[in-house]
Formats: structure tokens, sequence, C-alpha cells
């Protein structure tokens, strides 16, 4: 696999040099002329741990999670008085881990963060089912959040029993959300799992959409090394199948589909945290995306707090773009919404997308991946398809390899990709 990454990378970014990610940072974040810049926080804890999930997590403490989130509001303050002024931002959103079980503190965060950012399109949290009640919920509300993101997995006992998950109370769960009310409610599955059909994913999106969801995230099974999933992975002729008939299926039912694997029942119903432009990441295994560089802080909570004591930023890994690496990743996650414009293109780079990479575009053009029209390029069910076997290829080559090091290793020395 990591052949089919190295070759592609190399023609790309016309260099056979890897993707180099060196024990360095920048104390100072240049994010003041960052346009569409993101906000992402990460909360690490969780109640149990699933056996299939690849993120930095582990088991909650109260006095733990106080710790982490005194020294997460200090990030905030380091990064956020480097700009003069309040910087307009596009979005927040809380990843995990199970953000809800900082229910208490996620105010305190908020209005930290709104000190120094002025969030223009809401705010977003992922939730565990359990966490779905009505107490919970009028919590999140008053603290600020106008979208949640349930992580499901399936309403189905075979596969929550596969994925070592509880089943879901759908009809308590859907009582919850029908008395406090969010913009966005979101709802997550796995789709991929062994010997799952069509008629299986369609049914779990049936259930979301009529129990309270206007959105749905359906995810293909990825089964990274350093997890102890015991998960078989479904063959490739078989998962085209499944993602061209759910996707013909949701097209048919008239919903508005906002990304590989995204679909909403309302135009206005939005949630990812992926396609943005630039972004700053807090917390520990938080990634923060800028014009000429790309960085991680440490996985490890305990060294996060330590390094935050310091006055000093958690990062663990920097890599400086080259200028085709830069468009590269741009043109990775803002195809993840099945459309580049090459205008944005080219205003975030001052260069023509055609100049660029004009044969690309003309080869998956002729492959049938994309369609083209007025430099807008759309993706083809079958280019959506393509893009998710990459996109597994990258993550198992690229992502597997760097997050199970820094699992390992709270500040590698180097990592090449």
């Amino acid at each position: 696999m990591s052949v089919i990454t190295d070759l592609t990378r190399m023609w790309l970014t016309r260099s056979t040099k890897p993707f180099t990610f060196y024990n360095e940072y920048d104390q100072s974040l240049h994010f003041q002329n960052c346009e569409n810049l993101g906000l992402y926080v990460h909360i690490p804890f969780c109640e149990s741990i699933c056996n299939f999930c690849p993120y930095c997590k582990e088991i909650y403490s109260k006095e733990k999670c106080d710790k982490y989130i005194d020294a997460l509001l200090e990030e905030i303050r380091m990064v956020g008085s480097q700009n003069p002024d309040k910087k307009q931002v596009t979005s927040l959103y809380f990843g995990g881990g199970t953000p809800a079980l900082a229910t208490g503190r996620l105010k305190e965060i908020i209005d930290t963060l709104q000190e120094y950012f002025i969030i223009t399109e809401g705010i977003g949290l992922e939730l565990h089912p359990r966490n779905v009640n009505v107490e919970t919920l009028t919590k999140l509300k008053s603290a600020g959040i106008t979208k949640i993101s349930i992580g499901i997995q399936s309403f189905q006992q075979k596969y929550q029993d596969i994925l070592g998950r509880e089943v879901v109370d759908i009809e308590k769960m859907a009582a919850a959300l029908a008395q406090v009310e969010f913009e966005t409610v979101s709802m997550d599955f796995i789709f991929a799992l062994p010997n799952q059909t069509y008629i299986d994913l369609k049914r779990d999106i049936e259930l979301a959409f009529s129990h309270g969801a206007n959105h749905v995230a359906i995810y293909p099974f990825i089964d990274f090394t350093f997890t102890s999933s015991k998960v078989k992975v479904m063959n490739k002729k078989e998962k085209r199948a499944l993602l061209d008939e759910i996707t013909k299926y949701c097209l048919q039912q008239g919903y508005v589909r906002s990304s590989i694997w995204t679909f909403s029942s309302e135009a206005d119903a939005k949630y990812s945290s992926m396609t943005r432009d630039n972004f700053l990441g807090f917390g520990c295994s938080a990634t923060t995306l800028l014009r000429d560089q790309f960085k991680i802080n440490t996985f490890s909570v305990e060294e996060y707090c330590k390094r935050i004591a310091e006055q000093k930023l958690a990062t663990s890994l920097t890599i400086r773009f080259t200028e085709r690496q830069r468009m590269i990743y741009y043109l990775f996650w803002t195809a993840y919404s099945t459309r580049v414009d090459s205008r944005d293109f080219e205003k975030f780079f001052g260069k023509s997308l055609q100049k660029m990479y004009g044969v690309e575009l003309w080869i998956a053009k002729m492959l049938g991946f994309v369609k083209e029209k007025d430099g807008i390029y759309e993706m083809t069910l079958k280019g959506a398809f393509y893009y998710h076997y990459y996109e597994n290829f990258y993550t198992l080559a690229y992502i597997d390899k760097m997050w199970g090091i820094m699992r390992k290793e709270a500040f590698p020395e180097k990592i090449e990709l």
C-alpha cells in the first residue's frame, strides 16, 4: 500500500522527497491573515475504550480531566493572545474522546475562545449515544453548542456486538432530541462491516432521519494496525457496490450530499471539521493547518500538561510545506466535499489549477472520476469511490504510521511519510 501512496505523492508533488515531520515548532503561529480559519478542541477522555477507535483517548477521571482543561485554557490564551484583535473564524468543533464528559466546563472553554475569536458558523460537538439525554443536551445548548454529532455506528445489535458497543435506545434518544433542538443533529455510521448489506445500511439511515437526525455521516471501517479490533475488512468489490447503492438511495430521497460520506435532509444542516482551508487545533493530538505548515500536538495528556505549564506550545511534530505539498493537502481535503472550484484554488495560491494540475484533471475526466463545468470539478460516483479507496491507502500508509508512533512517543525526533 505504501508503494501506491509513495508514487502518487512523488508524481503530484513533482519531488522524490517524502513528507517529513520534525520535532520542532513555532511558539508564534501566523494565523492572522488566514481566511476560512476554523477551530478544533480535543477532549481525550472516555468512560470506556472502543477497540476499533484510533483516536487519542484515555479513561476518564474528573481530576485528570480538570487538570487537562486548565492546560487547554492556557494553550488557548497563549495562541489567541498573539493576535491584537479578535480573529473571525468559521466554526468550532469539539472532538474526542467524549467531550460531553467535560460538559460542566465547556462554557468556560467556549468563553475563553470567544475572548480571541468571533465564531460565525456555529459550534459542534461529538456525543456518545449514552450522553443523549435532556439534562446533558440542555447544558450543551446553554454552553453555546449549536450542532451535535452522535456516534451511533449502527442501530443493529449484530453490528454493535461486532464493534463492542452497547445497543442504542433509539426511542429514548429521539425523545430527548425532540425536547432540546439543535441546528444540526448528525448521526455517524460505519459501513463496510462484515456481511453488512445495503438493506442494513439503508435501515440505519432511515431510522436516523425518522428519529431526530437531519444529517448523517457514513464512514468506512478502517483497520488501523495499532487497535485491538478483530473486525475483518470488506473486499473492494463489495465495498464499492455498498457505497454506490447507499449514495444512489440518499440522492433519490432528495438528501443533500455535502461530502463523500455525508448527507442531510435539510440544505443548511452541516457538520464537518475537515473541509476548512486553515484551522487551529487545541488539546493533545490536535492538529493545526496554516498556509505554510502543519503541526500536531503530543498524544500524551501528561506531557501536554507539562509543556503548557512551561508556557510552551505542546507541539510534537511540524512539517514545513513546499508549495506543491500544500497544494496537494488543499486539494485532497477540499475534494472531500466532492467538488473543487478552480477559482478558490487560484484565490488561495495565486496560481491556476489548470496550469498546476491540468494533466491530472484531464486524466480524471477521461477515467470518469470527475465532471467539469465552469471551472468546478465534481466527483462522479466512480470518483467518490476511488477517493475513498485512495483515502484508505493514505490513512494506513501515513496516518496509521504517524499515530502509531505518537501513541508510544510523546515527542518523536522525526517521522518520514
